[in-house]
């Protein structure tokens, strides 16, 4: 059973992340304040939850949220400053785009950069015990899968609408056969060192 809030604070924001181990397109971060009295029996990790579970979900949060926003950092910057660091980012600017300021913040795991001076704990496994960064998983999987989906069709020989920019075998054989496009995060391992000395 998912917990409503780990502080005592009313305005409580759960933050998440989708895409840190993606070969391609932006690390997407969602920040969610839940009323206390929410309740879902489908609500869970988004990564306990099928696409169509997710895409269901989407917009009763939406709706029932106090507030909600989705931050997104491209390629670009995730070359630049590292992917964790980009990961922090996207969800400093999810909750900065919130209408709500909270007064407390829960974070997924265990990284993450003091915002203005509002306190903040993080917690492993998070979006497995509370509802709020369960929701926050839900919002950024699914404004990051849409995102892939749209870029996709510029670019099908990666099958990113399937994989998602995911290194999947597939999509590391499209890079060895095509080349990299300017969604590749260039700074990641795009072809494990084995298949390169096949080419």
């Amino acid at each position: 059973m998912l917990k409503s809030h780990f502080s005592k604070c009313k305005f409580e924001a759960g933050t998440d992340e989708a895409g840190r181990g993606c070969l391609s397109g932006p690390v997407v971060a969602a920040a969610v304040i839940l009323p206390a009295n929410f309740k879902h029996d489908l609500l869970n990790d988004s990564k306990q939850l099928t696409e169509k579970q997710r895409f269901k979900l989407k917009p009763i949060i939406e709706k029932e949220a106090l507030a909600f926003a989705v931050g997104f950092i491209y390629q670009e910057k995730i070359d630049e400053i590292n992917i964790l660091n980009a990961s922090i980012l996207a969800m400093h600017k999810s909750i900065k785009q919130l209408k709500i300021k909270p007064e407390f913040i829960i974070v997924d795991g265990n990284k993450f950069k003091k915002y203005e001076n509002i306190p903040h704990e993080t917690i492993i496994k998070g979006d497995e015990k509370y509802l709020s960064i369960a929701a926050a998983s839900v919002l950024a999987k699914t404004y990051r899968d849409e995102y892939m989906e749209k870029i996709h069709a510029n670019f099908p020989e990666y099958n990113w609408k399937q994989n998602k920019g995911y290194p999947t075998k597939q999509h590391r054989q499209a890079i060895i056969k095509h080349g990299v496009t300017s969604h590749h995060r260039k700074s990641f391992k795009l072809i494990p060192i084995q298949l390169k000395l096949n080419l």
